[in-house]
């Protein structure tokens, strides 16, 4: 039988689930971990398989100001202690983020239960039944922080049983002398497979529909990372190797050993050629394993169901009451942030954590009150945008809310979703809500940022402030759900926005503006 009814039970002890359990703590909530390996972050204990993370860990930043150090620290979770305490190396080792996690679990005393595999999450009246291997739990909320899990996304291609997965495919260079190599997929895991065995194998191609996007380019640093993309030489300087851009249609054994692969090209109008290999890898990725839920609340998937949908809440669509933490969140700005990344979800989470607790125990928002004065919102906006990193790791996503009431008086809430903002989260008589984020300017994916002959908006031109293609502060004013006007800060080199006739003297002068209106026209 199930014991007292948790308020939350948290399914995964890997970094989004010992940073949601941080939060839990610090509220006095009555809440569970549960983790089916035996340590926290065990997903790190195989992957990557290199053993090279790509989450940069840049400890020397020339400041002693930790907020601005946490824009440089993408491996540390909320509360402390500090991932460059456990390594220095810009790209650390996977081994030094099991360490870490297993210090932060310990540190902050989290309640977890390792070794626990859950096997079924069903509705029971205005709760959930979790059955594991060894017990059963039962919680008001479940907060499922498992990742994309470990269940590999299988590519429709007939023969794809042949290839080798990444998740498992040897990792020794030395197993691939003089071979021919197809790997399968163009992402991160891809690259990174290709680029171990560019010293020993004869030829390396790797192939896939969809077209090569940079992370230095997109700023999705979910795309092909520089760290990995070493491969690209050797195919562009003629090294043997190739990308090929198309679809594979089949694979099948070669009777004289090996493989033979149809694969149609994309640039020579679906033309199909039939190429032969010694090995086949497939790195295509990996997707959610929803089979641990009962039906009644096993929720909707979208992205060729490697994804949960989830509202802005983190909520799932069709479930109440199930929630997701980590890399998972990132379905709420699928490609365009930082969401499925620990710098970015760390903060995500932490808003998931104030969500729970407003809707489910009547805390509100934290919020600091000021003077409405145009000045005084002023030098609160810009205190934030110079400092914060939440804002600066999810650009775009995350934004701070300064809501006028109709007496003039001002609170200022820090890194709410600005989708949950949009969707009534602060109620619907929040008065005029002033949404502060930081982004890129549009299109800023579709140039090259090295490209000299692009037409630029110089820096700290107020004037074009609003076509400025890199990161900086945009204000959106909204009443009544309508938006009524948007004002940009212009972009600076070093990301700091103080100037006083560049950057403050047009932000109070918008603020003016905006709180002598009374009419709801949007602007053109």
């Amino acid at each position: 039988m199930p014991g007292p009814t948790l308020d939350c039970l948290v399914i995964g002890a890997g970094p989004a689930g010992l940073q949601l359990g941080h939060h839990l703590a610090a509220a006095g909530r009555d809440y569970l971990i549960l983790e089916a390996g035996s340590a926290p972050g065990t997903f790190f204990a195989t992957y990557p398989r290199h053993r090279q993370l790509i989450s940069i860990n840049k400890v020397h930043t020339g400041t002693d100001d930790p907020e601005l150090n946490l824009r440089m620290d993408w491996n540390s979770l909320l509360g402390g202690p500090l991932f460059g305490q456990y390594s220095q190396r810009y790209f650390p080792a996977a081994g030094d983020l099991i360490r870490y996690l297993a210090d932060y679990a310990t540190v902050h005393r989290l309640a977890v239960q390792y070794d626990i595999i859950v096997e079924r999450i069903a509705r029971d009246g205005d709760a959930f039944e979790v059955t594991t291997s060894g017990d059963t739990h039962r919680a008001r909320t479940v907060v499922v922080a498992t990742g994309v899990g470990v269940t590999p996304y299988v590519a429709p291609i007939p023969g794809i049983e042949l290839a080798e997965p990444y998740a498992t495919v040897s990792i020794d260079p030395q197993d691939f002398v003089d071979q021919r190599v197809l790997v399968i997929g163009k992402g991160n895991s891809a690259f990174e497979t290709a680029e171990n065995l560019i010293e020993t194998a004869a030829v390396i191609h790797v192939a896939g529909p969809g077209s090569i996007r940079l992370a230095w380019k997109t700023h999705y640093v979910g795309h092909l990372r520089a760290v990995n993309n070493n491969f690209l030489d050797t195919y562009q300087l003629k090294s043997q190797n190739a990308i090929l851009d198309g679809a594979v249609r089949s694979i099948e054994r070669h009777p004289n050993g090996g493989y033979l692969v149809r694969f149609a090209f994309s640039r020579a109008n679906e033309v199909v050629k039939e190429l032969r290999y010694d090995r086949v890898i497939s790195c295509t990725g990996f997707r959610f394993d929803d089979s641990i839920f009962a039906p009644e609340c096993r929720p909707s998937m979208v992205h060729k169901d490697r994804f949960p949908v989830m509202t802005s809440a983190y909520e799932a669509a069709d479930v109440p009451g199930v929630y997701f933490a980590g890399t998972l969140m990132q379905v709420r700005d699928f490609k365009r942030s930082t969401g499925g990344f620990i710098h970015g979800f760390r903060y995500a989470i932490q808003s998931l954590s104030r969500i729970l607790e407003q809707r489910q125990h009547g805390v509100p928002w934290p919020a600091v009150t000021l003077e409405g004065s145009p000045d005084a919102l002023t030098d609160a906006v810009l205190a934030r945008v110079n400092r914060t990193s939440a804002l600066w790791q999810q650009f775009g996503v995350l934004g701070d809310v300064v809501a006028v009431g109709a007496d003039g008086t001002a609170r200022y809430l820090e890194e709410l979703p600005v989708d949950y903002v949009h969707d009534g989260g602060l109620g619907d008589d929040a008065g005029d809500l002033f949404v502060v984020t930081l982004e890129y300017g549009p299109d800023h994916d579709k140039v090259d940022p090295f490209d000299v002959t692009v037409a630029r908006v110089a820096q700290d031109d107020t004037d074009r402030a609003f076509d400025a293609a890199y990161l900086h502060p945009v204000v959106r004013h909204h009443r009544a759900g309508e938006l009524l006007a948007v004002h940009h800060l212009a972009e600076n080199l070093e990301n700091e926005w103080d100037k006083p006739a560049v950057h403050r003297d047009p932000l109070v002068a918008f603020f003016e503006r905006q709180l002598a209106r009374d009419d709801a026209v949007a602007p053109a």
